[in-house]
């Protein structure tokens, strides 16, 4: 009962926003210098795939209900982001995504506090799909942990971020033990044989360097470079492992086509006994194992055709992303992703076609990312469409 209270009063507490404006609700300060902003999104799902038969995914669906809160002055800014979702009921699963307040030191340079965007990789997202990548499974891309990052640019058009998390986004509402989580984490398993991990003290570095010298008015190049080290807290043994993962990236922007690479090697000694090749982790409620050991790449492409008709843009892209596992008997994991995004004002609408073989989330098991699964190539077609106000 408290259960269907909580989730009923977050989607109607959303909902109110979303009549109350047609458009984002700001309210500016006395002296015109800080403005609070109240924002969010609705949006409803439509799924296809060859690999189960479920009438409910054959249809139109609420699936998720966001509400962003902004504030911005010329010395402080903050941002908090909540969501609902649903899989089975109305907010049957709900997190915070984001709670942090930062401080302007100049026009370039600024110290951010909460729970964040880590600077891994060659941005937040790296592609430009609604599903992402097999990345943000992994917990690399679209990650949010707990702490501070110091970002501050250079004269010679070199973008650095250093960083420290004293821990994970963590868990919030849902059906799982541990899982209830917008970020991929180590959790606590519900399986007594599955790892207890828990990922704390994170050091995140980021370089971003644009090459002037092959900058025109249409062209612009950077490449860069991240790294993260963590320790690794063994729960069942009181014994701590570590990760060292890096990432390199390059991105190609040219008039209106994009492309992104990004390619790196994670490695996680977890210390555990019995798993010593595979650790758990879970997100949007569900566990399931990943590889300890491995290569990850995303490789972006997008093309946008701005203004084609009264506000209303069209952006094909392909997405090609994968884990080549280490461990000798693991099947290699992939996310392939064609699709075109259509906006025109507020109303955005996402269809999207993948290809994806040992993939917890699309037609594979808790150890699609680890050992692996049938190893059969899963197809899942994705329409979303999304309402922001």
């Amino acid at each position: 009962m408290k259960h269907d209270l909580f989730k009923y009063t977050v989607f109607i507490l959303l909902l109110n926003v979303s009549f109350i404006a047609n458009a984002a609700i700001e309210f500016e300060g006395k002296d015109k210098d800080s403005k609070l902003t109240v924002s969010g999104e609705l949006r409803a799902s439509y799924q296809e795939n060859n690999f189960e038969n479920k009438a409910s995914d054959q249809k139109i669906k609420f699936n998720t209900a966001i509400l962003n809160i902004g504030y911005s002055s010329s010395d402080i800014f903050g941002n908090f982001q909540y969501r609902c979702y649903q899989f089975d009921t109305l907010c049957d699963f709900s997190a915070l995504v984001q709670a942090n307040a930062g401080y302007h030191l100049n026009s370039t340079d600024n110290l951010k506090v909460g729970l964040q965007p880590i600077p891994f990789g060659p941005r937040q997202f790296w592609d430009s799909s609604f599903y992402e990548g097999i990345n943000t499974t992994m917990g690399l891309q679209d990650t949010m942990n707990l702490g501070v990052n110091y970002h501050f640019e250079l004269p010679s058009s070199t973008k650095v971020d250093l960083a420290y998390f004293a821990a994970d986004g963590g868990n919030y509402y849902g059906k799982s033990k541990d899982a209830a989580r917008y970020t991929a984490n180590m959790v606590k398993s519900a399986d007594l044989m599955k790892t207890d991990l828990n990922e704390k003290n994170m050091w995140i570095a980021r370089i971003d360097q644009d090459l002037k010298f092959l900058a025109t008015e249409d062209l612009n190049v950077s490449v860069g470079g991240s790294y993260w080290y963590s320790e690794i807290e063994n729960k069942k043994n009181a014994d701590d492992g570590a990760r060292n993962s890096w990432a390199l990236f390059n991105r190609i922007h040219y008039k209106n086509l994009n492309v992104m690479l990004t390619g790196g090697k994670q490695s996680i000694r977890n210390k555990d006994r019995f798993s010593p090749y595979s650790s758990t982790f879970g997100s949007y409620d569900g566990e399931y194992d990943i590889a300890n050991k491995g290569f990850f790449y995303t490789v972006n492409t997008s093309y946008a055709f701005k203004n084609v008709w009264d506000s209303f843009n069209i952006t094909p892209y392909m997405v090609f992303s994968g884990f080549n596992k280490k461990e000798k008997g693991f099947d290699d994991s992939q996310r392939n992703i064609v699709g075109v995004a259509w906006d025109y004002k507020k109303i955005t609408l996402y269809t999207e076609y993948m290809m994806s073989k040992n993939d917890p989330f699309i037609g594979g098991t808790a150890s699609s990312l680890a050992a692996g699964d049938d190893g059969k190539w899963k197809n899942l077609l994705n329409m979303m469409f999304i309402y922001k106000f």
